[in-house]
């Protein structure tokens, strides 16, 4: 998979803790993708996450579409790899690799089991073109540190996949 982009710079006398994270534009047999809003602070997100010890990036993206969108994905190309260097304000720093893919989804698109945090941030899901995608991460505007690193990532995801 290709490397897209570069957020944030590596700083050598720093120590950052890895992780590794899946993505997804996820397409639906109307051809509108799967967002989710964090109303709480501002932005739209795609699905996915984390990958979990003893987790694939696969089987981690699929939880995770389960989870926050409530669907059962198949996998169908890949977009690109998009590195993070966050340095947080409390001094914890972070090496994020996350691994985007293109998906449709596979049977009926369901209900969402979010987790707790997710639920206190506002998490809802909504189906919307590329484009309109595209138009909503521009108008986010995040009042967290972690939200403004997640919407130019997902932002040039879903601007890569327009130009394939």
């Amino acid at each position: 998979m290709q490397l897209l982009k570069t957020i944030g710079e590596k700083d050598n006398s720093r120590t950052y803790q890895t992780r590794k994270a899946a993505r997804a534009i996820v397409s639906d047999n109307e051809g509108k993708i799967a967002l989710l809003h964090v109303s709480k602070h501002h932005y739209y997100k795609l699905p996915g996450g984390g990958i979990e010890d003893g987790e694939n990036k696969e089987d981690g993206l699929r939880r995770e579409c389960l989870e926050e969108i409530g669907c059962e994905i198949e996998i169908t190309g890949e977009v690109g790899i998009i590195q993070e260097y966050r340095h947080f304000p409390d001094g914890f720093n972070e090496d994020q690799e996350s691994f985007c893919y293109t998906a449709n989804v596979r049977g009926e698109k369901g209900s969402s089991h979010l987790e707790q945090g997710e639920i206190d941030d506002g998490f809802k899901s909504l189906w919307v073109t590329k484009e309109k995608a595209v138009e909503l991460f521009k108008e986010s505007n995040p009042d967290t540190y972690d939200g403004k690193f997640i919407v130019a990532r997902d932002l040039r995801f879903v601007e890569e996949d327009l130009r394939n």
